[in-house]
């Protein structure tokens, strides 16, 4: 089977970090690419090389946390990140997930985000969260979209970004996962790990909660967010700025699939387009699947 070129990258970074990629196996393409280097029992993660500044900081971010006690995915004790062919390369334990056992849930997600919120300021240099900006950046290249649906969304985006600007918050400001939602918890035998920190900065503590309430999209329950909001420790359903909050997890979840059908994935492409047309809509009660 031919290699992608993230695969080639993962296989230069795995040799110039002295481990063994031969079995190389592709776990799953998003965001970035992931792969399993099973002889030694660590994940690659391949993504394009601009992200290096963040990398490099979840890496260092994720090791603080590690030894404050989070739960969270730990990255491989390497001199990390790997620039490789074009590419920037971290790797990280491998966490085996039970294939009889469900994935983590909301209530799961709010307990760790609780541990998380609790922290002092860490201390490393992180990045203002400023909601949308790599949207907006994915969207100017776009190709895959016709340009009136491009110059609504970019219009929509401003919109969403000044309201932001004028919310008034509830909860002190503080570091933030920036990409928290159930999906990105993963099981280390019987506790739950929150993973993927590329987004990770300091903001309103109300993004990290709004995330999991946009998963009404993806079918998400009642029960689900009741258990969620009880686990964290404080409900924001009644908080008048987390339709804002919601709207703008929305339209961010479009990027990677922008990107992905850009590079020709026709499923990625049918999806963004049902998602566009949602939102054009204002459909909020429009069930979106992954792809």
């Amino acid at each position: 089977m031919k290699q992608g070129i993230e695969e080639y990258a993962a296989h230069s970074a795995a040799r110039m970090s002295g481990l063994r990629s031969d079995q190389i196996t592709k776990l799953h393409q998003h965001a970035t690419a992931v792969f399993l280097l099973p002889t030694e029992r660590i994940v690659a993660r391949v993504s394009p090389v601009e992200h290096l500044p963040r990398l490099t900081t979840s890496v260092t971010l994720t090791r603080w946390l590690t030894t404050n006690g989070v739960s969270v995915t730990e990255p491989a004790a390497l001199q990390q990140p790997v620039l490789a062919d074009g590419h920037v390369v971290t790797f990280w334990r491998y966490y085996p997930q039970p294939t009889t056992r469900s994935t983590p849930n909301t209530e799961h997600l709010g307990q760790l985000l609780r541990q998380l919120h609790q922290l002092p300021q860490p201390p490393i240099t992180l990045p203002k969260w400023a909601p949308l900006t790599s949207f907006t950046q994915t969207l100017t290249h776009a190709k895959s979209i016709p340009d009136l649906k491009k110059e609504w969304l970019a219009t929509r985006a401003h919109e969403l970004i000044a309201a932001f600007e004028e919310l008034d918050y509830t909860l002190a400001p503080g570091l933030v996962h920036g990409d928290a939602y159930p999906g990105n918890c993963i099981w280390d035998g019987g506790d739950a790990r929150l993973g993927d920190w590329d987004e990770a900065a300091i903001g309103p503590r109300e993004v990290d909660l709004a995330n999991t309430y946009q998963g009404r999209r993806f079918g998400r329950t009642v029960a689900e967010l009741g258990k969620f909001g009880k686990a964290y420790g404080h409900d924001i359903t009644s908080w008048p700025g987390l339709p804002t909050l919601i709207r703008i997890r929305d339209m961010h979840t479009l990027g990677s699939y922008i990107r992905r059908a850009d590079a020709g994935n026709a499923a990625a492409a049918r999806e963004l387009g049902w998602r566009i047309d949602t939102l054009q809509r204002g459909d909020t009660a429009a069930i979106w699947k992954a792809a």
